[in-house]
């Protein structure tokens, strides 16, 4: 009897496990835990976001720029949280929007999906983020944005950081 509890119990931890494997969504980046970045998801990455677990998606788009398909009712119809945060350029990587970021981040209850057309908007605003709002120093914030697709928005970035606009790497 002691050996069947044990081997019961034993089924129910590697079955409990397998529900808290932590959610991977192909073709985007991860730069910390239950934040996926990246670039415009297709309907079928947003089915997969959903069914393996994610809650929000962070549009940093404008409304003019085309999506291929209405990303945010086939988020609503899956259950998804919709937030429309557009980032256009460098001229809109504000303290404001970064403050708008960090609250959205704050109040999701799940995975949150960030993306603009690249990951280039997310990783630049998500840089500025930290370094605003979780006390990260300039180097760190660059790393985690660059981790999140920081690219040509860079040496924007770096200005806005106090780093210079040198694209070395500190």
């Amino acid at each position: 009897m002691r050996l069947a509890w044990s081997t019961t119990l034993l089924a129910l931890a590697v079955l409990l496990a397998g529900c808290f494997q932590p959610l991977k969504l192909d073709g985007f980046a991860a730069p910390r835990a239950g934040l996926h970045t990246g670039g415009q998801p297709d309907a079928a990455q947003l089915r997969a976001f959903a069914h393996g677990g994610g809650r929000v998606v962070i549009d940093l788009r404008a409304a003019g720029e085309a999506r291929g398909y209405d990303e945010a009712a086939t988020a609503r119809e899956l259950g998804l949280q919709y937030v429309s945060l557009p980032i256009a350029g460098a001229a809109d990587l504000t303290p404001a929007n970064a403050s708008a970021l960090h609250d959205a981040l704050a109040a999701a209850r799940g995975p949150v999906l960030l993306h603009c057309a690249s990951g280039n908007r997310a990783g630049a605003l998500l840089a500025l983020e930290a370094a605003q709002h979780e006390g990260l120093d300039a180097a760190a914030a660059l790393e985690l944005g660059r981790r999140a697709g920081l690219k040509s928005l860079e040496p924007a970035v770096r200005e806005r950081l106090g780093l210079g606009d040198s694209l070395e790497r500190p």
